[in-house]
């Protein structure tokens, strides 16, 4: 393939792998042609597209890092000709209250040199949405929903304006559902009204995907966009860009299929209960064993050997909050995360060297992971299974014909979102 010559409309940075592959899925439904990057490319792109997300692995790093992570990210997208930059981290927000969200966001802003950009996490779709400022997810609070439980990142408080507040210097407000219903005009003058009296940052209340299309229109020329994915539906409009169902063709798939999982998502304990009780093979990890040394990872591979010619496998550690919180105290948390994604990163390289082609991976830390394990620096976006998680396509020194592969947020899919990923891909 002949290296990328085209200047790209759309320059974005994700702050980890499956929300790179969620945002990317939104522009391709919305007819842009995107490529994902596995952190900030050495060379040149393979193909032509009208955007490119730079997936880093930056949510729970320290913020120094995660900033300069996302300022090199910046300027290799800067010197693609990108016209807009847009910073996506998660529908819930999540973070700690040192960052990353705002610091990153300051920063972007300093080097591209604005002093005003919009923030809302919105996705209605995933049922996400912001009312008066307060994140809900579904009909509760972010709080009530089982994120003030993360493992990494508890969200206790659902009110976004105070928790954008307590990671930025830059002063923050709110553009509220009354504004946005009086359409795009009435957006840019209530952030004209912001902008004098100080604000740097504007939460943006959104409800419906209409709400996400009108908010788009009001961003074109923006220089720098903080969202979630949602925003994305709006943005291709700016560019002349209108849905194709082109832009997600991917090639045909083959080989075995498997599932691993490293979330601990109320979303993915029901789909891996889901997946058990239609009688097929799972195999859950322990990580009390796999901190003893155990070879959990042979171990793991030997079962899948046994069982992949007859469909999928599933390989899991997901586990409820009560059993996570009792591995975190005897090991620590941090490191009782990256013992796993270890482990599970080394199953997934070992499921592909044994002829799977059709993978999905289950959490956003573990993606991480698993795309590194993998060797992928690169991947076109196809067609969605659910929202915001579609089906990729990626080159591999360990599968030199290329895996299919999808990156599924913990929160994100329905209960049968594992069966349900083989039939779209192969339908």
């Amino acid at each position: 393939m002949t290296p990328m010559t085209k200047r790209i409309a759309l320059g974005c940075i994700a702050d980890d792998f499956t929300g790179a592959t969620d945002l990317a899925n939104n522009l391709v439904r919305a007819g842009m042609r995107v490529v994902q990057t596995i952190g900030v490319p050495q060379s040149p792109l393979d193909v032509n597209a009208d955007a490119v997300v730079v997936a880093l692995k930056s949510r729970t790093i320290p913020a120094n890092e995660a900033v300069a992570q996302s300022l090199d990210a910046l300027q290799w997208l800067q010197s693609m000709g990108a016209e807009q930059i847009y910073f996506k981290y998660c529908s819930t927000f999540d973070s700690t209250p040192e960052g990353n969200i705002g610091p990153v966001t300051e920063a972007l802003m300093q080097a591209l040199q604005t002093d005003f950009t919009i923030a809302t996490p919105a996705f209605p779709d995933n049922k996400r949405t912001v009312f008066k400022g307060y994140l809900f997810a579904g009909d509760v609070l972010l709080n009530e929903s089982g994120m003030q439980n993360h493992p990494l990142t508890p969200m206790t408080d659902p009110n976004l304006v105070r928790v954008m507040q307590a990671q930025t210097r830059h002063k923050v407000g709110l553009v509220d559902y009354q504004v946005i219903a009086r359409g795009s005009d009435a957006i840019r003058a209530r952030c004209d009204e912001l902008k004098a009296d100080g604000v740097q940052v504007a939460i943006v209340d959104s409800l419906s995907n209409d709400d996400l299309v009108t908010l788009g229109r009001a961003l074109k020329g923006m220089p720098l966009v903080t969202a979630g994915s949602g925003v994305a539906i709006g943005l291709p409009q700016n560019f002349g860009i209108t849905a194709d169902s082109t832009a997600a063709q991917l090639p045909a798939a083959s080989g075995l299929q498997a599932i691993v999982s490293g979330s601990c998502s109320v979303a993915t304990n029901g789909q891996v209960a889901d997946f058990i009780a239609s009688g097929r093979p799972a195999l859950a990890l322990d990580p009390l064993r796999i901190a003893s040394g155990a070879d959990v990872r042979a171990e793991a591979l030997a079962w899948a050997s046994e069982h992949l010619a007859s469909g999928p496998v599933l390989v899991y550690s997901t586990a409820e909050p009560s059993a996570v919180r009792e591995i975190q105290g005897r090991l620590g948390v941090e490191q009782a995360g990256a013992m796993v994604e270890q482990v599970i990163a080394g199953i997934a390289r070992g499921l592909v060297e044994m002829g799977v082609r059709q993978l999905v991976v289950a959490g956003g830390e573990t993606s991480g992971a698993c795309v590194q394990a993998l060797g992928i620096e690169q991947m076109r976006i196809g067609a969605q299974i659910d929202p915001g998680v579609p089906w990729c396509f990626a080159s591999s020194p360990v599968a030199a014909e290329g895996v299919h592969i999808a990156l599924k947020s913990g929160n994100f899919g329905t209960p049968d979102f594992f069966t349900k990923a083989f039939a779209r891909l192969t339908a």
